[in-house]
């Protein structure tokens, strides 16, 4: 059974290695094969730049002739401009040649001149291998649409140029003259030339991008690749920063908290200048040694290119910090609790008042009677101004389950409370939200505490003597007894019943009553029962309750 097994194991690590060979073996000959066709291209190419220089070289001495013969300076100047552009295209096909022959840039080895000491040049040789880098990333995708470009040009100059060659070719074949037909006719080989050439051109590039579609690999492939090779190079060199950057923080803030420990007055509820002070120091200390080990790190791994962007990086925000520095001025100040807003102070936010419990870059309010903590960026206190406060000052009108009635007549239980929405609920369960700034413009009043409840009666005139004296003591009594056998004795703080004025048909009477806060929700129940204990005291001393009357007098 065993030897069975290792058979097994043996057979297949032979097929596998013999898949394996079989599998390098067709990489090999798929390499030479593309090898060879990069081969035959280039050599067409080659070919193909041979023929322009040929056909340039005969142009350019058709133009020396006809320059020699010439007598108006204007022609001259003419022929020289276009003798000058010959000879620029004769050189960069000159260079075409040179680089697809040898494969690579010729023009790394081309010496460059001393230049004179120039600080933008310094400056801009800083960040110079980033933009490189940018550039190097996307230098085929560039190139590739340049071709494109370039094909698209020389195919709409094609069909013009062999146009112009039959037009010519037309006019000389219909011309009588023989004058007009010798000038025709020296047209001609500039033109068949020039339309030689745009051929030339289009096929050079349509083989040029026909060789890079042969090289270019999968998508899949390629991003293995990068990522191997971005991890093993530049992908560990950010690890290592960022690993540095870390460890910088974590060892500042444990020095930090050591440190603090031996300044009085940082365990304060509200902490004293000297400490704020300290704290801000090392904030800004961490950034900037954050930045230097950015730098150092990139500099001893000799990455030029991540050490360029990080300069670039950091010149962006001195750029931005130039713009922004009276904001990062105001935010220092109110972080040293000496700006505009302090900590401990009261201050308005959202039309709805709060204590500042603390100052930094989120900083944190409070409001007492709503039980709401409110968490800001620090760039919400600038413009802002806090101020101290009475102990006694309210924070909110009501808390949750006090009653409240409001301007616009609603009256209901607090069940919801916050900085955005108030929610009440009325008597028979109906559900009423506001907004807290309509809640607050509608002047709510709280009668959860305490309220008093003025109702308003009359009497007739027949009853003037006694108005002012036995009958306000009369009513007073018996509410007061009615009070006490429905159950609202021990709710009662006062009762009065005075005289309030002679109407034009009665002597108005006021019954004055104060209740604890817990009769909220019987408000207008109470109302209702002081009104009839009036009319039930009027009925029992049969006391005549007026109403208005028009007298006519002859």
């Amino acid at each position: 059974m065993i030897f069975r097994f290792m058979i097994m194991i043996v057979f297949l690590f032979f097929c596998s290695t013999q898949t394996v060979l079989a599998k390098e073996d067709q990489t090999d000959v798929l390499q030479s094969v593309q090898e060879t066709d990069r081969a035959e291209t280039s050599m067409k190419m080659l070919h193909s730049i041979i023929k322009l220089k040929k056909v340039l070289s005969q142009r350019i001495q058709e133009k020396n002739a006809v320059l020699e013969k010439s007598s108006s300076s204007t022609q001259k100047d003419l022929l020289k401009f276009e003798l000058e552009k010959l000879d620029q295209q004769v050189n960069e096909y000159s260079m075409d040649f040179e680089r697809i022959a040898t494969g690579i840039d010729t023009g790394l080895f081309a010496e460059k001149k001393a230049e004179a000491f120039d600080w933008k040049n310094e400056i801009m040789g800083l960040v110079e291998p980033g933009i490189k880098e940018i550039k190097r990333v996307t230098v085929r995708v560039r190139y590739k649409t340049k071709l494109k470009d370039e094909r698209s040009h020389y195919q709409e100059l094609a069909p013009v140029a062999g146009q112009a060659v039959q037009n010519i070719i037309r006019l000389i074949s219909q011309a009588d003259d023989l004058e007009l037909k010798k000038t025709l006719q020296q047209f001609l080989p500039e033109w068949q030339g020039l339309h030689k050439q745009v051929l030339n051109k289009l096929e050079i590039v349509n083989m040029r991008l026909a060789e890079m579609a042969g090289e270019e690999k999968s998508i899949i492939e390629t991003s293995r690749a990068s990522i191997k090779n971005f991890f093993r190079t530049r992908g560990l060199f950010l690890i290592i920063a960022v690993i540095s950057c870390i460890g910088v923080i974590f060892l500042l803030r444990v020095l930090s908290r050591a440190l603090v420990r031996f300044v009085p007055g940082y365990t304060l509820t509200y902490r004293p200048f000297h400490v704020r002070m300290l704290s801000l120091i090392f904030r800004v200390l961490s950034f900037v040694l954050v930045l230097f080990v950015l730098i150092f790190v990139f500099y001893i791994v000799e990455d030029w290119v991540l050490l360029s962007l990080t300069i670039i990086f950091i010149m962006g925000l001195g750029w931005a910090a130039k713009h922004t520095l009276p904001q990062y001025w105001h935010q220092s100040r109110l972080m040293l609790n000496i700006g505009a807003v302090r900590e401990g102070e009261r201050i308005a936010y959202n039309g709805v008042p709060w204590l500042v419990k603390n100052i930094n870059l989120f900083s944190e309010l409070e409001n007492p009677s709503l039980g709401v903590k409110l968490r800001l960026p620090i760039e919400k206190l600038l413009g802002r101004t806090s101020r101290s406060f009475h102990p006694k000052e309210p924070w909110f009108p009501c808390k949750r389950n006090d009653w409240v009635i409001l301007s616009d007549g609603t009256r209901g239980v607090v069940t919801s409370l916050s900085h955005e929405m108030v929610e009440l609920v009325q008597r028979g369960g109906a559900h009423k939200t506001y907004l807290t700034s309509d809640f607050l413009s509608l002047a709510p009043l709280n009668i959860s505490t305490n309220f008093r409840l003025k109702i308003l009666f009359g009497i007739s005139y027949g009853l003037q003597k006694e108005s002012t004296t036995s009958i306000l003591d009369i009513v007073k009594d018996y509410i007061d007894k009615q009070v006490e056998i429905e159950g609202y004795k021990k709710s009662l703080l006062s009762l009065r019943v005075e005289f309030q004025q002679a109407a034009a048909s009665s002597l108005d009477l006021v019954v004055i009553a104060d209740f604890k806060g817990d009769m909220a929700p019987l408000y207008q129940r109470l109302k209702r029962a002081i009104q009839r204990w009036c009319v039930d005291a009027c009925t029992l001393n049969d006391w005549e309750i007026p109403f208005p009357q028009l007298t006519i007098h002859k």
